[in-house]
């Protein structure tokens, strides 16, 4: 399922949405689609424990309802695990996104003592000393060309927990920051190159924030609705 791009899932979605018969809205004009979007596209080879998408429907009879007619014609690999109401007037998920948390684990043979014959608690201490560093300048790479950024402040916590890695980073269209740019960025610090297929990565959550101006409070996108009975 992780080597499935985000385009042909979003078909997947509106060909499941009409074996389900969601009663969906179509756009006006020549060439209607439906009214669908998806909150954080995943990348390709990533795996994930919950994505989020919006559709905006004619009529609902209760979110459990909507849940069993989906995962009635769903695929192995693929649930829907809630369903939820946003407010009138609501923002999509998609503006909303602005932060999502990681876990990285090692593939065999591209663990520390493999590749360079470190001692793991070596490679967590270099870890440690890298997120404590008070700035962290990069180059990133856009569309429009490079920019400097310092890292520090988008990576909201960054830990390694029984071998796995853990960051809590800057999502959405402003300063969308993937976990491999965090890592390779540690890797130069080591005076070495990170492998193309070192980490297996999960994405665990994604948040809106809801905080006042200046003061930053993550929300999962699934606290933002409600249940329909």
């Amino acid at each position: 399922m992780k080597y499935i791009g985000h385009l042909d899932v979003m078909r997947y979605f509106q060909k499941a949405i009409r074996r389900a018969d969601i009663d969906i809205v179509y756009t006006e004009g020549f060439s209607p689609h439906q009214k669908m979007s998806f909150a954080a596209p995943l990348g390709v080879g990533l795996v994930s424990e919950g994505e989020y998408f919006d559709i905006e429907v004619y009529s609902l009879k209760s979110s459990q309802e909507m849940i069993d007619r989906f995962n009635a014609v769903m695929v192995e690999g693929m649930e829907v695990l809630s369903v939820r109401l946003l407010p009138e007037g609501a923002q999509n998920g998609m503006s909303l996104v602005a932060a999502a948390d990681y876990k990285l684990e090692f593939r065999e043979g591209y663990e520390p003592e493999t590749m360079w014959n470190m001692d793991f608690s070596v490679f967590e201490k270099a870890f440690a000393a890298f997120i404590d560093k008070r700035e962290i300048p990069i180059v990133k790479k856009t569309k429009k060309g490079e920019r400097q950024l310092d890292l520090k402040p988008l990576i909201y916590s960054a830990y390694i927990k029984e071998r796995a890695i853990y960051l809590s980073l800057s999502s959405g269209s402003t300063d969308n920051i993937k976990p491999e740019l965090v890592m390779d960025t540690f890797y130069h610090t080591l005076g070495e190159q990170m492998p193309a297929f070192a980490f297996q990565i999960t994405r665990l959550e994604v948040y809106a924030d809801m905080g006042a101006e200046g003061e930053r409070k993550l929300v999962p996108l699934d606290e933002l609705g409600q249940i329909i009975e």
